[in-house]
């Protein structure tokens, strides 16, 4: 019988930190992953398609730098090199992930775990028909790729005519014609790649704007900036069926079809927590994710969720803060995480970023805001990098508690600056403290600056 202070279902980013903090902590831990280390994040999310989407922008500056005085001729872009390229790099950070697991001195099982209740006062795991018992358990088993019942999308995905996020990163030949169901961050960061190297891309998106609750004005500038580059867009469109060549929808315009030879298959992610014997110990469940508070904590004792299982915020930092906050209650050290304060980035190009309420949100959840809008354009080192863009930094503020409360980026280098923004929004600090903050020059970040001296 093999025994631990804390067995881990999952090895995607809130699973391995969570594993690494408490054999940090001096627990004894066992990690259960039935895939690769590093989950969706590592391997078909956020390493790869940052990747392929570098390759894209190096391509895009070396065929349009005209205005900034450099020409370039016979600029090839070879697809198949940058897919190998990426997979080389996810090994690289999968086996680094390994590494640290066995540095911090962590048993590792290559295999899917169920849930078998409990026995003895311990908690019970079986796996490739051996039994592992523990006294704590942490649930970080991820999510998968959403699949409406839409007509044709199941033969689709079985024919490889429709992909869903997994199957399109290793695609080594682009197509010509990329129809995207679903225009929320997955489907355009996947856009923006395609269209940028050629590809003919129509999104086509039910809701009246991309990028799901993204500022409305960013989304403006983010859909015009794509559009000009050739990107279609079908908003307000209802997805009717995916026959072999096609998409069918349905607009303000009446029943439309979208010829293509490749599908995105991109409407959202929901937990995967189906087949892993949640139900054995009656955890509490709201529409697939496992409940829980601020500290992580579920409905049962000593078992804690984190990551994407739990619904709450499906980003990697999520899961990794997630993590901390699970294991350092669990080392006695209380912690609890501030889900105001979490940034978002979609990385297509422009880069978009945000952290906090929106005006809208700020008002509906009863707050008296008061928001400042500065164009880029304020930005010394954009306007020197930046050939007529367009992008833009809101500030969001509380005036009767003296405090921001959301920042919303559309820019160059905004994944990289909307740190500092979400740390003025976590600390609480005064405006007057934050107006105090000097910014090196020049940089793109002082439009933050900018911004916060016109409210």
């Amino acid at each position: 019988m093999e025994t631990y202070d804390i067995i881990v279902l999952g090895g995607g980013p809130g699973g391995y930190l969570a594993a690494e903090r408490a054999a940090q902590g001096g627990l004894k831990v066992c990690l259960f992953e039935k895939r690769a280390l590093g989950g969706t994040c590592l391997n078909e999310g956020c390493i790869p398609t940052k990747t392929m989407l570098n390759s894209a922008k190096l391509y895009r500056h070396a065929t349009e730098s005209a205005a900034f005085g450099v020409t370039s001729e016979n600029v090839k872009f070879d697809h198949a090199q940058v897919v190998k390229r990426k997979a080389k790099v996810v090994k690289t950070l999968v086996s680094g992930v390994g590494m640290t697991m066995s540095a911090n001195k962590v048993t590792v099982v290559n295999a899917g775990a169920v849930i078998d209740g409990k026995q003895d006062g311990k908690f019970k795991i079986t796996a490739d028909g051996k039994d592992y018992f523990s006294d704590r358990l942490i649930i970080a088993s991820g999510s998968e790729a959403s699949v409406p019942p839409i007509p044709g999308v199941k033969e689709g995905l079985e024919s490889g005519f429709v992909t869903t996020n997994r199957e399109i990163l290793d695609m080594t030949e682009l197509p010509k014609e990329l129809a995207v169901i679903g225009g929320g961050v997955i489907g355009l960061e996947m856009a923006c790649y395609f269209a940028s190297v050629g590809v003919k891309v129509t999104v086509i998106e039910m809701l009246d704007k991309i990028a799901g609750p993204t500022d409305r004005d960013i989304c403006k500038v983010l859909q015009a900036e794509y559009e000009k580059r050739g990107m279609i867009f079908k908003l307000s469109a209802k997805v009717l069926e995916v026959k072999q060549g096609a998409v069918v929808y349905e607009d303000a315009a009446g029943r439309q079809e979208c010829p293509c030879d490749k599908v995105l298959l991109s409407v959202g992610r929901r937990p995967a927590t189906k087949g892993i014997g949640l139900e054995t110990l009656n955890i509490e469940m709201n529409r697939g994710a496992v409940v829980t508070d601020d500290t992580l904590a579920t409905s049962v004792p000593n078992v804690w969720a984190v990551g994407d299982c739990n619904g709450k915020i499906m980003l990697a930092h999520t899961a990794y803060r997630e993590a901390e906050v699970a294991v350092n209650n669990i080392l006695g050290k209380k912690d609890r995480i501030n889900y105001d304060s979490i940034p978002s980035v979609i990385y297509t190009d422009p880069e978009v970023a945000s952290v906090g309420f929106s005006k809208e949100a700020a008002e509906k959840a009863g707050m008296k805001v008061k928001e400042a809008n500065v164009p880029m354009m304020y930005a010394g080192r954009y306007v020197a990098e930046v050939d007529g863009g367009k992008g833009f930094c809101k500030i969001v503020y509380d005036t009767d508690r003296n405090r921001v409360v959301g920042v919303h980026m559309i820019g160059s280098y905004a994944s990289e600056m909307i740190l500092s923004a979400a740390m003025m929004v976590d600390t609480e600090l005064p405006l007057e403290r934050l107006k105090k903050f000097v910014f090196p020059h020049p940089t793109v970040s002082e439009i933050i600056r900018e911004t916060l001296f016109k409210l």
